[in-house]
């Protein structure tokens, strides 16, 4: 019997068997099909990626600590009330391509407030060096600022905390932080939490990457892969291939699409696809 601890998922592996050398020659076909197809980033792009959201995080910092001072909070009050940026989507995911935004969460503490956001913070983005665009939309159903940094197009998301403080080292993992938070601030914090928890509900997170890529190629050449349209998007694509990483757990990435077109097509819908078991909010 597999141990209740010994498996991810709400149901045992279908499957805990290694893969064949068959499937390991289609692992390879597919990842060289994928280069072919230009699925991945250069090295110089993703070490830009990597320079500009360095100085996004040193920003996001000035910027908590300019409303701080402003609310008239000593300086040091302000130096420590920090401010902390969080990746999430698809380059969080490890499956963004060239030219690929970067979704990014600012998480502030309690005294920052949405209106700080879209002035003092969309001011500090214009001062910015390399900076090509920046677009607030704060009536959006998640409000946030669309910017163009160096080349690099990035949307923020804006989430306060309960907190009179955000430490370098804080987990957005803790459910007890929801508590008294606003609607906006619960969705905008959803985005980096919901791609965490995938994460960490994949047996191998590289085995993941690599279907996950060939999945979303596939859709996306499909005109399917859109939630605006009416399709799904890329976290409930996401999910599809992780439950499926979950039921074959020592699978290569070619073995995983394979058994994700069968599992899918065979699926009982509406049934849902869980990756864990609902749990109850604080």
């Amino acid at each position: 019997m597999v141990n209740e601890k010994s498996y991810l998922g709400v149901t045992p592996p279908i499957a805990v068997s290694e893969s064949t050398e068959r499937e390991k020659e289609v692992t390879q076909s597919l990842m060289e099909e994928l280069r072919r197809q230009s699925s991945f980033e250069s090295e110089e792009e993703s070490k830009r990626r990597e320079i500009v959201l360095g100085r996004v995080a040193a920003m996001v910092k000035k910027f908590v600590h300019r409303v701080s001072v402003a609310h008239g909070l000593s300086e040091a009050a302000a130096q420590a009330a920090g401010g902390k940026i969080y990746t999430f989507g698809s380059y969080r995911l490890g499956v963004h391509g060239p030219g690929s935004d970067i979704d990014t969460l600012c998480v502030v503490p309690k005294h920052v407030s949405r209106d700080d956001f879209f002035e003092s913070f969309e001011s500090l983005l214009r001062e910015m060096e390399g900076v090509t665009e920046v677009s607030g939309v704060p009536e959006a159903y998640v409000p946030i600022v669309k910017t163009k940094i160096e080349g690099i197009s990035i949307d923020f998301l804006l989430a306060r905390l309960a907190l009179s403080s955000i430490p370098d080292d804080l987990s957005l993992q803790d459910d007890n932080l929801l508590r008294n938070l606003d609607e906006r601030c619960i969705r905008s914090l959803n985005g980096s939490r919901v791609t965490d928890e995938i994460l960490r509900l994949v047996p191998n997170v590289q085995v993941f990457r690599d279907a996950l890529r060939c999945i979303k190629l596939w859709a996306q050449r499909r005109a399917i892969y859109s939630n605006v349209n009416g399709f799904l998007g890329g976290v409930a694509w996401a999910m599809l291939v992780a439950r499926i990483c979950q039921l074959y757990p020592n699978a290569i990435a070619g073995a995983i699409v394979s058994r994700f077109f069968i599992i899918m097509y065979q699926w009982s819908w509406p049934q849902p696809v869980l990756l864990k078991q609902i749990e109850e909010g604080p």
